[in-house]
């Protein structure tokens, strides 16, 4: 038997790159030849797919001057040529062409007497002035109760319908029930292996739901104070909750960049909302359309039509990560926060209103109360007080930590109002709980509004 010479893994190496190159270097210069079908295939696939907008456009736009052309010739004068657009002076022409489209997209009116022919100019009506209403008073609000009693992180907070406890969860994996008026601990819940990001409770049953980064969707009987049912699908941390006002619907989402919607009682996930491209962070529900509107990491807002599934629209306009959306309890509007401003919409088109700036944090929750007092809570422990319908920011404020933690530790997690809007409830870095309510004594003479309409019409305008 001989002997197998034992070689460096340097040599074996170049031996094999050597018996490599011999192997393939006869068809070394020999590329595949190009399929002009395909390779044109290919690109208009790629056109279509990135300017496909662009180009319905300008299709419909050359439809549109071909129409203008033909009319022109009817009329003896020049039609459009090779169906390319002119900016003309407008008039008589323009609204016939158009038919009535010019009067629904016209910023302002258009006077057009019988008298002038269709070559006169067009009569521009003086703009009138932007009218800025007044925000209404609201009184300033202060700090009367801090409790403590979670180990970690407070990240969410729910408040029973019946108005008398509100329950919490942490990063400490425990749910917390706390009575309202006094304050005082009547229950910790048991049951996540990990931090808890969201709960709801149920105004028809007497449910409570939890979820939180082990994946885990729990639904607690609160009679017996156990787990009853668990919603599996998520694939990676769950962060957010909301629960359908009037069915019997409960929807999730996380970091798997989905939402589920999921059957109470059956535990069926009815469907799997998909589109965004990151972390989804807030969701809420609305009997009316759109049903549920979900904010994401990606920048983007979605609202989504329960019945069917699907998208109806997606809302491009912040810049950075959505981390909080808020409904309106009774006008049909809801709000979205982001580092970049916070911007108020309506419903159900997503049409924008206003833009409320002034954080320069990320903004992790907002809440809202009947009187249309709008308050969002920053990373940084910054909370602002706005008047919902005017966007005024009446009142701003540093939250207090706790004796001994660190400024890091002021952020704001999450907040709620109590059922009747006259307590905020705010769940902090500091692993306490915060209750806000009106100063009672504060009149519209000791704290009058800021409101100077001069600086505002500069800034908007």
């Amino acid at each position: 038997m001989e002997e197998v010479q034992r070689h460096s893994v340097h040599t074996l190496v170049f031996r094999s790159l050597k018996r490599t190159h011999d192997f393939f270097v006869a068809n070394q210069s020999q590329l595949p030849e190009i399929d002009e079908t395909l390779e044109k295939l290919k690109y208009n696939i790629k056109a279509r797919d990135t300017y496909g907008l662009v180009f319905d456009r300008t299709a419909k736009a050359k439809a549109l001057a071909a129409k203008r052309g033909d009319s022109d010739r009817i009329d003896g004068q020049n039609g459009v040529k090779d169906g390319v657009l002119a900016i003309t002076a407008g008039g008589e022409q323009e609204s016939n062409v158009l038919e009535g489209t010019t009067t629904q997209m016209a910023l302002v009116p258009v006077a057009t007497p019988a008298s002038q022919n269709t070559s006169s100019a067009v009569q521009i009506l003086p703009k009138k002035a932007p009218t800025i209403p007044k925000p209404k008073w609201h009184a300033p609000w202060k700090l009367c109760r801090v409790i403590s009693g979670h180990l970690g992180w407070v990240r969410c907070v729910a408040v029973e319908p019946g108005n008398e406890w509100f329950a919490t969860g942490a990063a400490d994996r425990v749910i917390k029930i706390w009575d309202l008026a006094s304050g005082k601990l009547k229950l910790s819940l048991t049951g996540h292996v990990s931090t808890v990001r969201a709960l709801a409770v149920s105004p028809r049953h007497p449910y409570l739901f939890s979820c939180g980064e082990d994946r885990q969707v729990k639904c607690w009987d609160l009679e017996y104070n156990k787990v009853i049912r668990h919603y599996h699908g998520h694939l990676s941390a769950v962060y957010t909750m909301s629960l359908h006002p009037t069915i019997d619907v409960l929807v999730t989402a996380g970091r798997d960049s989905t939402a589920r919607v999921w059957d109470m009682r059956t535990k069926a996930n009815i469907h799997t909302l998909t589109g965004h491209t990151n972390t989804v962070a807030s969701v809420v529900t609305q009997a009316a359309n759109p049903q549920i509107i979900t904010g994401s990491h990606d920048s983007t807002v979605r609202l989504w039509d329960l019945a069917a599934g699907k998208s109806m629209c997606t809302l491009t306009n912040h810049k950075k990560s959505v981390r909080a959306i808020v409904l309106h309890p009774s006008l049909y509007m809801f709000a979205s926060a982001s580092p970049d401003n916070i911007k108020q919409w309506r419903c159900p088109e997503g049409n924008f209103i206003q833009n409320l700036g002034g954080h320069n944090s990320i903004v992790n929750c907002m809440a809202v109360n009947p009187e249309g007092v709008l308050v969002s809570g920053g990373d940084n422990g910054t909370m602002f007080f706005w008047d919902w319908r005017t966007g005024y920011n009446f009142q701003r404020f540093q939250a207090a930590v706790q004796p001994g933690s660190m400024d890091s530790e002021a952020g704001i997690f999450s907040m709620t109002f109590d059922q009747s809007g006259s307590r905020l409830i705010t769940t902090e870095a500091d692993k306490t709980i915060k209750i806000y309510k009106e100063d009672d004594e504060a009149t519209e003479e000791s704290h009058p509004i800021n409101w100077r309409p001069e600086i505002i019409k500069r800034r908007k305008y």
